[in-house]
């Protein structure tokens, strides 16, 4: 066994919140290692010009535009996806917002938001993946967590919540689902260059901090996520299954 272990060919992968930033650089990675990839988000011309921009390089691309937090919505779009078009077998679950402010003034109405799309997107689509998965008895969950999985920075406690309660249900899944051919785990990215982190990126201050606290001495580059999830969503993971996977630079191993 060699590089077929990584193939993707004739897999398709369902990729949240993929009209930009690292949701796009995932689906471009596992298009590139030959699955059809799955397009999802709210803003359907948004959707509609990174399909395009996918397929311009070769990508076989779906799009399935829902709104990950509406639990209805997330069912039936993934149920029909499934009887018209065929099976996902691989979900990366990537939808997710930010939002900063001190804890003491953390608005509640921004906290309801954070749990709604990073935690609850994760159980929505998730979950109706998993129904079909289970029935065929394989399928690929890959969530995505964050260097705030294990550590905090001020100004983003509630965002720091959300991505610890993700990698425990990423555990969750794997204990209920792995007996079913299941594998769920996690991907931990660290700073990376995103819109999602826009200000942080030119703040000069903060890069100045961020270039001594990681060993890598840099900002991370989206396309250095992708062979971690080629991984995930391949048959090198076979036995791999509950856990969260740091690709972050070595910040989370270092003082």
């Amino acid at each position: 066994m060699g590089l077929e272990l990584f193939d993707l060919g004739g897999r398709t992968a369902l990729v949240t919140g993929s009209s930009q930033g690292i949701g796009l650089a995932l689906a471009r990675g596992l298009a590139a290692a030959g699955a059809a990839v799955v397009l999802n988000g709210r803003d359907a011309a948004k959707l509609a010009a990174a399909a395009q921009d996918l397929r311009a390089d070769g990508a076989r691309v779906h799009e399935l535009a829902f709104d990950a937090t509406d639990h209805a919505a997330v069912r039936a779009a993934i149920d029909a996806f499934e009887a018209e078009t065929g099976a996902i077998d691989i979900l990366v679950n990537n939808a997710g917002i930010q939002h900063r402010a001190p804890l003491e003034e953390f608005p509640a109405d921004a906290f309801e938001r954070l749990l709604q799309t990073n935690v609850a997107s994760v159980f929505h689509v998730g979950q109706a993946c998993a129904r079909h998965m289970i029935a065929r008895g394989a399928g690929k969950i890959i969530n995505i967590a964050s260097v705030q999985t294990a550590l905090a920075r001020p100004g983003i406690a509630p965002y720091t919540a959300t991505k610890g309660a993700v990698a425990n249900l990423t555990k969750g899944m794997a204990t209920d689902w792995a007996r079913h051919g299941l594998n769920c785990n996690a991907l931990a990215p660290g700073y990376f260059d995103t819109p999602l982190n826009a200000a942080l990126v030119a703040d000069p201050d903060f890069t100045a901090w961020l270039e001594k606290r990681t060993p890598a001495g840099r900002w991370g580059r989206v396309e250095e996520l992708v062979g971690t999830c080629i991984f995930l969503a391949s048959a090198a993971s076979s036995f791999v299954n509950g856990t969260t996977v740091f690709v972050d630079g070595g910040i989370t191993a270092s003082l």
